[in-house]
């Protein structure tokens, strides 16, 4: 199986060296001293005219096929290439879709997580009028350790950090 495969792999690199060799500038020059020397043959009275063309005709055809053979071998791997292309496109399409989700699920919490610090906010602010109370100090001071305000803060700037990253990432799927 291994062999028949790297036999395979050597034949399709024959085929594209033939294919790219026949669309080249070499190939039109020793074509073009090919036709003019099997024209000049029966000029020179080195072979008849008839023979000249029957055989002239002869290799013209067994070219034309083969050069039909690999023109269709390099437009079937193209095709191929082209579909695999087409599958990633779907998949990073699919990925996109994913992320955007994601980024409205995050932009969610972080509302929630929003309103949840103004009510405490508010709840603190409430605690700190009613200073007069040593009890209520030590309320609010139990309340802001239980809040952790500062960590909410951090937390929610993580979250936008990460929607920016991800819109980031998503514009530049949407340019490939």
């Amino acid at each position: 199986m291994k062999k028949e495969n790297e036999k395979t792999e050597v034949l399709e690199k024959i085929a594209n060296g033939i294919t790219w060799w026949v669309g080249s500038i070499p190939s039109l020059i020793v074509h073009t001293l090919f036709f003019i020397t099997s024209f000049l043959l029966p000029m020179l009275n080195l072979v008849e005219f008839d023979k000249m063309l029957l055989i002239l005709t002869t290799v013209v055809s067994l070219e034309a096929i083969y050069l039909a053979i690999f023109i269709q071998m390099s437009v079937n791997k193209s095709h191929e290439k082209i579909e695999d292309i087409q599958e990633d496109i779907e998949e990073i399409s699919e990925d996109i879709e994913d992320i955007q989700e994601d980024i409205e699920e995050i932009s969610e919490d972080i509302e929630e997580i929003n309103e949840d610090i103004e009510d405490i906010q508010e709840d603190i602010e409430e605690i700190n009028e009613d200073e007069d109370d040593e009890d209520n100090n030590e309320r609010a001071k139990n309340v802001i350790l239980k809040s952790n305000v500062n960590s909410n803060k951090n937390e929610i700037k993580a979250l936008k950090d990460i929607i920016s990253q991800l819109q980031t990432e998503i514009e530049q799927l949407k340019k490939e």
